[in-house]
């Protein structure tokens, strides 16, 4: 039986950004009613545990108990309205991206955090069925449905995100999968078909941000902003929608 995935990734929760994205795409899961929802990765930013931004003006003020407490209320607003609507409840799948793993590189860096911080303050299991953590240095991948999800997938043995001018294409050529991920920010999309006739997607989701973000600058012109729904899964085969945030927003808004 074919089934109805909704993809959001790069949501990148910051202290100070409106978390009012969370509310309007928990209106679109109760009216799509999908069969799994799956979180790509980066939903928290961890700001506060950046080390490229440490000893600037701009790091001043970051705090870990901002970057975790604004996550939560974008969790909370998010998968809150769906409970209480009292009907059958997704599969909620989450990914760790490399922004969550800062957690875990902050504590590699400083031991002495080790039982100070940690993934647990990111309170997931509180709202995911399955939660997939970091791989060593590489994200993790979860299959369903015939399909491989990952924050990103790595090309080589650097461990570095696929990352070419057509990437869709490329997840397809070095998985031999169907494959979605995160990430990039920018949305793609290709389908090939190998030799026994078999539908291959390789799909890069964009981002769940509504703000402008003052690090990117001319970058956050690149990007593309919204949700990705895949009907008719079945096997690692579907058909592919990009709703964008500017339509959720006037429709939820």
């Amino acid at each position: 039986m074919s089934k109805v995935h909704l993809c959001f990734g790069d949501c990148h929760a910051i202290p100070g950004m409106d978390n009012a994205r969370a509310d309007w795409l928990a209106q679109l899961i109760l009216d799509m009613r999908p069969d799994v929802v799956i979180s790509l990765g980066d939903t928290a930013d961890m700001q506060s545990l950046c080390s490229y931004d440490r000893g600037l003006k701009s790091f001043q003020g970051r705090t870990y108990k901002a970057d975790i407490d604004v996550h939560g209320d974008f969790q909370e607003r998010l998968w809150s309205p769906v409970r209480k609507a009292k009907k059958k409840l997704p599969r909620r799948i989450t990914l760790h991206g490399n922004h969550e793993q800062r957690i875990h590189r902050a504590i590699e860096l400083s031991p002495e955090l080790e039982g100070t911080i940690g993934y647990r303050d990111l309170d997931l299991q509180r709202w995911y069925d399955t939660i997939v953590e970091y791989d060593g240095s590489t994200p993790g991948i979860q299959e369903c449905d015939g399909i491989l999800y990952s924050h990103y997938f790595t090309s080589g043995n650097m461990g570095r995100p696929i990352g070419t001018e057509h990437p869709a294409n490329a997840l397809i050529q070095k998985k031999l999968r169907s494959c979605t991920m995160g990430h990039s920010h920018i949305f793609d999309a290709r389908t090939r078909t190998d030799g026994a006739g078999r539908k291959l997607h390789g799909l890069v989701a964009p981002c769940y941000i509504s703000d402008r973000l003052g690090w990117a600058g001319n970058a956050n012109d690149l990007w593309d902003r919204g949700v990705i729904v895949k009907t008719g899964v079945d096997n690692g085969s579907y058909d592919v929608s990009f709703i964008s945030m500017n339509r959720i927003r006037k429709v939820y808004g």
